[in-house]
């Protein structure tokens, strides 16, 4: 029996706080064209709005997970929460792309303290079968939110406006913020006596590695693929990756075991997670702005047509977790990057709004089971003690995911997204679909088959 009575409260508050930060990626994805309109963003500047939030988010997201261990997860928790708050309200009163790119830094910073703190206090407070079914609803809340920010974000544009989509963080932050302060068990530190610090310089090489090379991939869409400063860009961006490895070598408290991150399931379960975040992206990125910049429909209705798009996620991923231990993560991943290529086809071939919708509805099914592989696969064989710092990899990936995908989609489709003519975007589709098909001649080879799975399977 868990010693923490108000637990149950305690995580309906603390799922509301992860909600919010999982839903602000899509619910944003409806208003980007209307807040370009409004403040007069380019193309690029559009695309980081997405980009910052997820980078800072996935870049500081271990470090955010450390400190928590160090300091206790309720201050990280509160002190995450607060930023978040304040940075929303940073954002809905932006007048320019400088203040509005801020502020969502900001909001990803608040979530990058949030998000492991939050997850650490759940784990922490429930034992055996609860701890499960707490964990349970804590992993709904992903497809929850991407399917409540599609209406949420169209109902908040179409109504008062593209920054209420921002505002409406800031009473419920509060809300929360004011009832945790009384709610939330203060837990103690983890292993205060072997505390060896935070890897504040490895998260930093790690986000600005990431940034470079989501830099190039925008900037790529008017300078070109092949531009001396694009190869730069991409330059830097290694470099930083290597001294980031060099890093995590010498560091007494390193982020992450790179030992661990060459192992294959794990490999595989972080490519899965990436590819599935990226293909997502597009499909929200991409069929927003088709829907209202070139079909010229509302942000209600955008939002309304984007419902089956996020429910069939969801229906993927349910009928990928009931599947999964029987066929295998190999089979299942490779059939669900095939039906997400074969969405990402029909409105390349039939660029209309009806192709549109049933394209991407069809592909989101296909990648709503790639989130249970990638997760399953990565998390199946790895002992106990490493599960934490295992799903913060994955945690990470899935938002480097996010900003890649948001990149290299809006540099291909930048001459539709500036003149509304329909070309760029079936390039788009293209080359989302010739993705999606790669992936799966790579997790063919890269996710072990059940025999070899059951013969790598560690004893713990």
């Amino acid at each position: 029996m868990s010693s923490y009575p108000r637990r149950w409260q305690t995580l309906a508050l603390l799922g509301i706080a992860q909600f919010m930060l999982i839903l602000d990626v899509t619910v944003v994805a409806i208003s980007l064209p209307l807040m370009g309109t409004d403040l007069g963003l380019d193309r690029q500047t559009v695309t980081w709005v997405v980009s910052a939030y997820t980078l800072t988010f996935g870049g500081l997201m271990l470090l955010g997970g450390r400190i928590a261990d160090m300091i206790g997860p309720k201050t990280m928790v509160l002190l995450g929460l607060a930023v978040f708050t304040v940075a929303s309200l940073i954002t809905g009163a932006a007048q320019d792309g400088a203040m509005v790119l801020a502020g969502r830094v900001g909001q990803g910073l608040g979530a990058a303290m949030l998000s492991p703190s939050a997850l650490s206090a759940v784990v922490r407070m429930f034992d055996g079968d609860e701890r499960n079914k707490a964990l349970g609803i804590w992993s709904a809340l992903g497809g929850g939110g991407a399917a409540v920010g599609v209406l949420v974000g169209g109902l908040l544009a179409a109504g008062p406006g593209w920054p209420w989509v921002f505002y409406i963080n800031v009473p419920v932050g509060v809300i929360i913020f004011i009832v945790l302060t009384r709610l939330l068990p203060t837990l103690r530190p983890v292993g205060r006596d072997q505390r060896r610090g935070a890897d504040v310089l490895g998260a930093l090489l790690v986000t600005a590695a990431t940034g470079s090379v989501i830099y190039a991939m925008i900037d790529a869409g008017e300078a070109g693929w092949l531009a001396p400063q694009t190869l730069l860009t991409f330059g830097i961006g290694i470099g930083l990756y290597l001294m980031f490895a060099w890093r995590q070598r010498v560091a007494a408290a390193p982020l992450m075991s790179l030992e661990l991150l060459f192992r294959r399931p794990i490999v595989a379960g972080t490519f899965l997670i990436a590819i599935a975040t990226a293909l997502m992206v597009a499909v929200f990125f991409l069929g927003s702005f088709y829907l209202q910049n070139h079909a010229g429909l509302g942000p209600l209705v955008t939002g309304l047509m984007f419902l089956p798009v996020a429910i069939a996620t969801m229906i993927g991923a349910q009928l990928g977790g009931r599947v999964i231990g029987r066929s295998g993560g190999q089979g299942l991943a490779i059939i669900g990057l095939v039906i997400a290529a074969a969405g990402l086809t029909i409105p390349a071939v039939w660029p209309t709004t009806v192709g549109v919708v049933l394209g991407v509805s069809v592909a989101s099914a296909g990648i709503g089971t790639l989130f249970v592989v990638a997760s399953a696969t990565a998390l199946g064989e790895v002992a106990p003690h490493e599960a934490g710092i295992a799903s913060g990899i994955i945690s990470t990936f899935h938002e480097f995911g996010a900003s890649i995908g948001a990149a290299v989609i809006s540099s291909i489709a930048a001459a539709s997204l500036a003149t509304r003519a329909e070309g760029g975007y079936v390039t788009a589709f293209i080359v989302a679909a010739v993705a999606a098909v790669l992936s799966a001649l790579i997790a063919g080879a890269l996710i072990p088959g059940r025999r070899q799975a059951s013969m790598t399977q560690p004893v713990h």
